[in-house]
């Protein structure tokens, strides 16, 4: 066994060294107390990013241990690269999200791009094929003056590195609000298919097994990603560039292919990939999550510049990056298969027995530390946390002196907009099992080969969560039910990205417990567990121009399935004479509501609340009519209420509609929950359902279908040609 003690002399320790690696004073005690001696900077970099908010949950593990995450068709569930359901026939899916906010903001092209690469990586690393991705994306103000350079770099990576890489993009959101102006949200989800019997994880067993290192060579980019992510942003932000990784989707589709090559053998005993922290985090989860130790040859590791420390090549984020621990003997096979594939592959170290992670560079021992406190042993903090306060009641609302000006305005308002400018940018069809994509509630992609098909779903709503954090949780998951029942799926699990500001504010970790405490509640009664997920904190920032923390923002990303893809449902009406059905009830809530945002300029009152029972019985109704061949169109009712989901379905389909209802603002624009249009043919009685009218015609509500398209594609296509006129775009 090597030294104990590591041979190189450290540079001085100052307290301003500490501070610059996100370490406060009692968490260095910490780090003196575990290793008995001061740090070398090779440790404390160590520490510093497994210890970080990104890579520890520090502030948020207490609560998340609260949270519904198991159910017999969960194989696994929260602590691995991705969870993992059953979906019958020997198969499972496997998914994941994940957050790259703060590099996106910062280099917004690369920051979302490696956002996909890597949350692609998490779920491959498992043993599945990547069949679709999605995303959730939040910006603020469209006069803000670098929001429209941040959606068009955003966009442009996503696309280019899903693109390449050869999976469909097939949906997700995105969001305006001033909230965001300073601190912008990339949240990426990945889903894949595998056997339930070639699943991998990450342990590391095998006394003396080898540790191998494939993929692309270390660079110095992303160096302290995961620190930076742990902190809010400053005037500074733009010094921040070289915390960047920059992706490679090319590399990153040779690197699935080698993987999964691999996979079809005996050889993988452990598998990780390289992502926050690096090649820190992925030996560190490796060796704690097999009781193991660890030795690495720091010589051996492929770099791809001169001169790279052990520090430096710890610490890199550089992309397209897996650790393995194969089968000795192994080997050979391993590397002739990653060497076909044009790709890096070195043993750079073997499994130990002792409990640390011992490093060794030019024939000396430059880091050992015990690896219980870097992960299990980490900081665990119980912040003090306030309650948000419950809001007031709505009080004078105002009529709507137009009914169909006001849909007009708010078809067309940012929020609301076509995404169409988006989507088109994604390659969506690329695989050939894409069966509903971007436009409709979740998208519908084939289980390749079988009548089987997963539908896919991503769904928040901040404002809501601002305003009541538990009612907000609680109605973010239901949302991705109801829009997984809309096309004829039955909802089975969720993966979720938690994104709030700064934790150590009580009122801020009073938004992060109330919401995962409307998630936990709304999971149970729906009986749609969470397998896995992401924290970002610090999303807030104090540079000039910019806002201060974002709206409190747990992304949900929801996977259902349907046995029989083909008894599917779209939001698009059929045809002339359909009647059109309301499930749910009236519209009668109007508290912070996108009407009276945009045609009031008040975010004001409570949100609606969502009572679990009702929604559980109304998305089986639906699942029952679509099975049942009853529903020719289904779409959820949310942001705009009834009046804009009318004119979605309309213009999906190119026809208008006759109303059978009296419409007031509350009954057109309520966000009421737990509600669907469905149309059916003539003749056909949906029980429990109101009739509110019939398909056919050009116009809904006064207004040409085509009126209502040209306005629900203007934004984007103007603001993007720089003929629009933001001045009077709010975007709050």
């Amino acid at each position: 066994m090597p030294d104990s003690t590591p041979q190189i002399t450290p540079p001085q320790i100052t307290p301003d060294v500490v501070a610059a690696h996100g370490l406060s004073e009692e968490e260095y005690a910490r780090v003196l107390h575990a290793l008995g001696r001061e740090p070398n900077m090779v440790e404390l970099g160590i520490f510093s990013v497994m210890w970080s908010e990104h890579c520890s949950y520090k502030s948020s593990k207490l609560h998340l241990m609260k949270l519904p995450t198991k159910a017999p068709w969960v194989i696994c569930g929260p602590g691995e690269n991705a969870g993992v359901i059953d979906i019958g026939d020997g198969q499972a899916a496997i998914f994941k999200m994940e957050s790259h906010n703060h590099p996106s903001y910062i280099e917004p092209y690369q920051g979302a791009a490696t956002g996909v690469g890597g949350i692609l990586r998490d779920v491959f690393t498992m043993g599945a094929r990547p069949v679709a991705n999605m995303n959730a994306l939040r910006f603020g103000r469209p006069d803000h003056p670098k929001m429209k350079h941040l959606v068009q770099g955003v966009v442009a990576g996503i696309g280019g590195y899903g693109n390449c890489v050869g999976v469909p993009t097939v949906g997700g959101e995105t969001n305006f609000h001033q909230a965001y102006d300073g601190n912008i949200l990339v949240n990426a989800m990945t889903v894949g298919v595998a056997d339930t019997n070639k699943i991998f994880y990450c342990a590391a067993t095998g006394l003396g097994n080898p540790i191998v290192y494939v993929g692309s060579k270390t660079g110095r980019d992303g160096i302290h990603g995961a620190t930076m992510a742990s902190a809010d942003f400053d005037e500074k932000s733009e010094e921040k560039r070289p915390t960047v990784q920059v992706g490679d989707p090319f590399t990153e589709k040779l690197l699935i292919e080698a993987c999964l090559e691999l996979m079809a053998t005996d050889a993988i005993v452990a598998i990780q990939d390289m992502g926050a922290a690096g090649l820190t985090s992925s030996s560190v989860e490796m060796a704690s999550k097999g009781g193991a130790g660890i030795r690495l040859n720091m010589n051996a590791v492929p770099c791809r510049e001169e001169g790279m420390t052990p520090y430096e090549m710890m610490l890199s984020e550089s992309q397209e990056r897996m650790l393995m621990v194969l089968k000795p003997g192994k080997e050979p096979m391993a590397e002739a298969i990653f060497r076909k594939w044009e790709l890096d592959f070195a043993v750079i170290g073997e499994v130990t027995d002792t409990g640390h992670m011992v490093l060794e560079f030019d024939g000396e021992v430059v880091c050992d530390i015990p690896l219980d406190p870097l992960a299990d042993d980490a900081p665990l903090y119980d912040r003090p946390h306030v309650a948000t306060p419950r809001p007031a009641p709505l009080a004078n609302v105002p009529a709507s002196a137009d009914i169909a000006a006001d849909l007009v305005t708010l078809i067309g308002c940012p929020d609301l907009a076509s995404r169409k400018w988006i989507w088109e940018q994604y390659d969506s069809q690329v695989g050939a099992d894409t069966i509903q994509k971007s436009g409709g509630d979740a998208a519908l992609v084939r289980v390749h080969g079988s009548g089987k098909a997963l539908a896919i779903t991503t769904d928040c709503t901040p404002r809501y969560c601002y305003a009541d954090p538990f009612e907000g949780g609680k109605q973010a998951v239901a949302e991705t039910y109801r829009n997984i029942c809309a096309v004829g799926a039955t909802p089975l699990a969720i993966t979720n990205c938690l994104n709030f500001a700064n934790p150590q504010r009580p009122e801020i970790m009073g938004q992060i417990v109330g919401c995962l405490e409307g998630m936990g509640e709304a999971c149970r009664a729906l009986d749609y567990p969470i397998v896995s997920g992401n924290v970002s904190l610090y999303n807030e920032s104090k540079a000039t121009g910019g806002g201060s923390a974002i709206l409190p923002t747990p992304a949900i990303g929801g996977v259902g399935l349907t046995t029989d893809w083909t008894k599917n449902a779209t939001i698009a009406f059929k045809a002339e004479g359909d009647a059109i059905w309301l499930v749910g009830g009236a519209g009668t809530h109007l508290g912070q509501s996108l009407w009276l945002r945009e045609l009031h300029g008040r975010e004001e009152g409570p949100p609606p609340p969502v009572d679990l029972k009702q929604e559980r019985a109304n998305g089986f109704a639906v699942r029952q009519w679509i099975e049942q061949g009853k529903a020719t169109a289904v779409h959820d009712l949310s942001d705009g209420g009834l009046l804009v989901g009318l004119a979605e379905m309309a213009m999906a389909g190119d026809l208008g509609a006759t109303l059978d209802v009296t419409l007031d603002a509350a009954t057109a624009f309520g966000e009421d929950q737990g509600r669907y249009l469905v149309t059916t043919a003539p003749g056909v009685v949906l029980e429990g359902a109101e009739r509110i009218g019939t398909v056919g015609g050009d116009s809904l509500a006064g207004v040409k279908v085509s009126a209502l398209r040209a306005e629900n594609e203007r934004f984007f296509r103007e603001w993007m040609e720089g003929s629009l006129d933001v001045s009077d775009i709010s975007g709050n």
